[in-house]
């Protein structure tokens, strides 16, 4: 059961369905009013689209704003399909579950045992990588190894293979690292375990139970729809629409490219809330399974990037102030998309849009949503103290390296600075990046001069240490061993 919200022939939003409905807690869900906190937000911060759906007492309700591209002034709709970037991997990961549960895969079996021929550049890591170290992230596979595989029904396969001598970033079972080869990984034991391409598994196993009739994988797909336009451009400017509409090769599907409504991800998420169950009451998990997924695995030394206190089986787990919560966050090009699930409320929240401040728009419209609707006070943006602490820099200052990435950190006068440099495969997707460190405690730096594509204004830069004693510094949720 929906309650929408669309826009007319003009330009101007109307509602579809009731306009008060009440939350569990008995209070009035006041939508002209999120209506217009969305349209402000979004002018606001230049994102020139978003859709939101709120899911609360078990109704999901849709808002749209604005134009889904600025060229041709198509306006944004609650029927509109944006691009979900890393949100994707959710998706992934209940599909894997599915198998699980089903009796068909071992959670805590070697990943060689399904995919015989699975490899990394570490014989003993080959042997011992399970596929819950995937979907915790604590692999120790990197991120960042971009691979067009083609556009085959055999591009996982082919994308596997290729990544054979990819360096880890840490042993695994050690640590999280976010990894995107982890869940391609993942996509590749789908097809095998199933007999199905990823793409078709995803369609018969989850979104046809769920009646996900908006969701999708490929771009003639996507077609279909009304299909936002990423946008590209300076910080505090409108920007304009992005080269292209999706730059990721076919193989990017299982960690980077699920398309859909934001209603479509509030009834995924509205799954997981009910303990497996769709809304038509069709069991997609077990209770069980459910479960699983949201039990905490591995804690996070960077609680910034993301917001993430810890990650689970595929989720991103949230710790406010006691209250409990998981979401995932996604990126493609000049598309970002944000999931927050609070369970003891029956809340979730779903946000895409298609450029500007995205992150901004999210942060101020979520800190009003969450606090109202599920109690959450959601932490306050990432930024230095007034006073930053006086920082001993000997241990820190030296050369971290990860697949496709080189930091070199040095120190300055007092001050930290750091070279982020893409390197290898990765040389010609960005020029290196100037930071200066701004220390937030002894560990945790605010970083200048990145962006606010994962931070409201400064990016986190945290060191750490691997549990063989191993100095290491997370940018992004990467870890990047220090080898110098």
């Amino acid at each position: 059961m929906s309650k929408n919200v669309s826009w007319d022939a003009q330009g101007n939003w109307e509602a579809k369905g009731d306009w008060g409905t009440r939350d569990s807690a008995g209070k009035k869900l006041d939508l002209v009013h999120w209506q217009n906190r969305l349209d402000a937000l979004r002018a606001k911060h230049h994102v020139p689209a978003a859709s939101l759906a709120v899911l609360v007492d078990g109704t999901v309700h849709e808002l749209a704003s604005g134009m889904l591209h600025r060229g041709t002034g198509v306006t944004a709709t609650t029927d509109s399909v944006y691009q979900m970037g890393s949100i994707a991997k959710i998706y992934t990961a209940t599909l894997i579950m599915r198998l699980v549960e089903s009796g068909r895969l071992d959670l805590d079996a070697p990943v060689v045992d399904v995919l015989p021929e699975f490899s990394v550049a570490d014989p003993q890591a080959t042997r011992t990588i399970t596929t819950r170290q995937l979907l915790s992230h604590t692999s120790g596979l990197t991120c960042d190894f971009t691979y067009d595989s083609g556009r085959g029904d055999d591009c996982l396969a082919k994308y596997v293979e290729a990544a054979k001598d990819v360096a880890l970033d840490c042993p695994p079972g050690t640590a999280i690292s976010y990894s995107s080869i982890g869940y391609n990984v993942l996509g590749r034991i789908i097809e095998v375990v199933t007999g199905q391409v990823w793409d078709e598994a995803l369609k018969d196993l989850l979104l046809t139970p769920l009646g996900l009739t908006h969701t999708m994988t490929l771009p003639e797909e996507a077609l279909r729809f009304r299909a936002a336009m990423g946008h590209l451009g300076e910080p505090g400017q409108d920007p304009d629409p992005a080269p292209s509409w999706d730059l990721m090769p076919r193989s990017a599907g299982p960690y980077g490219r699920v398309i859909a409504t934001a209603g479509d991800l509030a009834r995924l998420a509205r799954m997981h809330l009910a303990g497996g169950v769709a809304e038509d009451g069709t069991r997609v998990l077990s209770e069980e399974s459910v479960a699983l997924m949201q039990r905490r695995v591995v804690d996070c030394p960077d609680k910034w990037t993301v917001s993430a206190d810890g990650w689970g089986l595929g989720w991103t787990l949230y710790d406010w102030n006691g209250v409990q919560g998981y979401g995932h966050d996604g990126a493609s090009i000049g598309q970002y998309g944000y999931l927050r699930v609070v369970p003891t409320a029956g809340v979730a929240v779903a946000l895409l849009t298609n450029g500007g401040g995205a992150r901004e728009l999210y942060a101020a419209l979520y800190r009003e949503l969450l606090a109202e609707l599920a109690g959450v006070t959601m932490p306050a943006p990432f930024v230095p103290p007034a006073t930053p602490p006086v920082v001993d820099w000997a241990p820190l200052v030296g050369t971290y390296r990860r697949e496709g990435v080189v930091i070199t950190v040095t120190e300055r006068d007092g001050a930290g600075h750091a070279v982020y440099e893409f390197v290898d495969g990765m040389k010609d997707f960005s020029e290196p990046l100037d930071i200066d460190l701004i220390p937030v405690t002894e560990t945790v730096f605010a970083g200048t001069g990145v962006g606010a594509a994962f931070s409201e204004d400064y990016m986190p830069v945290v060191f750490s240490t691997l549990e063989d004693g191993t100095a290491c510094v997370y940018v992004g949720m990467r870890c990047g061993p220090k080898v110098a």
